[in-house]
């Protein structure tokens, strides 16, 4: 795949601009997938979103049939994911799953709502619906017994960082939450940072540095001006004509026009999704959350700046009252946690690692004392 320099020379959604563009190579299986038969119990289960009438799959690994064990429910990033997370054969939330479930931890993944075996809209989702499928994803391990009620905690990614802290300020039971590359800034900070990352890596120039920044707070203007959904997608299209020439054809997916391109990126930008994203304030939940965070991010992550978002969760946390937080970034790590040369979305394919093996022991290090600290200050 060829280099695209200005892979956000507008502010466009994340999700939609990167399943266009990731979706170019062939999907290859990779050296960290476990392979049947494993260890350990693993089940097909389903359970009910009864507040948006919709059924949820996913898969249930569980040390050993008998027994009674932590649980760790996985949350996936933006975008249509199914349960693995799978992205170019690359199936992250299965290789914690088996790495967690080795490790003592009982895990919960499942297929995003209109993805896989789940029903529901995933257009129409906003980060709230999807921690209202969390919730339900807690109620359902609740009935098993096989799980220790008393240790149920939410991991995300990217995204789903933000919504596992909107699921733990609603949902009081949570007893941890991990953030993978969650944003800590506003939607629209994040995106503004990302955009200029990603050029400069990809090599853009300080002129075309410029123009990116340039475009994106007309763009941001246009977003905060117009409310009205309607309104915004004509405003966009007819900004985004007028822009047409300066817009480089390299950063156009192979197979489409620049007008296709244009009206995928302001589609998504016109969903629901995509509107409450750009606008939330992730401090509004972590600051009212009590349960233990631990925020993780890759120092060579171009798509959630370490720098700009981990010191952010960290004040809200404690500005919110709770001292259990703790914030780390991890050396030479991209979005994905995987070991990296520059972090540019367009290495990811071609990394044969799936998720860092110091991610997934600073994880489970965090967990284990988490989990310990937590029943000793509910027996007392």
């Amino acid at each position: 795949m060829k280099k695209t320099g200005y892979i956000a020379f507008f502010v466009v959604a994340l999700a939609g601009l990167f399943y266009l563009v990731l979706t170019e190579k062939p999907a290859l299986r990779h050296s960290q997938e476990p392979i049947p038969p494993y260890p350990y119990y693993s089940e097909e289960v389903s359970f009910k979103n009864i507040e948006d009438s919709i059924t949820l799959s996913g898969t249930l690994t569980i040390p050993n049939k008998e027994g009674n064990f932590p649980v760790v429910i996985l949350i996936t990033g933006s975008g249509p994911q199914d349960r693995n997370e799978e992205v170019f054969g690359h199936k992250p939330f299965l290789v914690i799953a088996d790495y967690f479930t080795r490790q003592g931890l009982a895990v919960l993944r499942y297929d995003d709502r209109g993805i896989g075996k789940s029903t529901g809209s995933f257009m129409t989702a906003s980060s709230q619906d999807f921690a209202s499928d969390a919730i339900s994803a807690l109620n359902y391990l609740k009935t098993r017994s096989e799980i220790n009620v008393q240790k149920i905690g939410l991991l995300g990614h990217s995204e789903g960082g933000l919504v596992s802290a909107i699921a733990a300020f609603q949902c009081k039971e949570v007893r941890f939450v991990i953030s993978l590359a969650g944003p800590g800034a506003r939607g629209l900070e994040v995106l503004g940072l990302q955009t200029e990352l990603i050029a400069r890596v990809g090599g853009v120039n300080e002129a075309g540095i410029a123009l990116i920044k340039k475009s994106n707070r007309e763009v941001e203007e246009i977003l905060n001006t117009t409310p009205d959904t309607t309104v915004l997608r004509k405003a966009l299209m007819a900004y985004f004509k007028a822009n047409a020439k300066q817009f480089p054809e390299e950063m156009v997916p192979p197979g489409q026009s620049k007008a296709m391109f244009f009206e995928n990126s302001v589609n998504f930008m016109c969903t629901p999704w995509y509107q409450w994203l750009l606008k939330v304030d992730p401090a509004d939940f972590y600051g009212k959350i009590a349960c233990p965070v631990l925020a993780l991010n890759g120092s060579k992550d171009l798509q959630v700046d370490a720098k700009q978002n981990l010191p952010l969760i960290y004040k809200a946390v404690k500005n919110g009252g709770n001292p259990n937080v703790a914030i780390k970034e991890l050396p030479n790590l991209n979005h994905f946690f995987q070991n990296c040369n520059s972090g540019h979305p367009n290495e990811y394919a071609d990394i044969q690692e799936t998720f860092s093996p110091l991610a997934l022991t600073t994880m489970t290090d965090w967990i284990s004392m988490t989990i310990d600290q937590n029943i000793n200050r509910l027996s007392q």
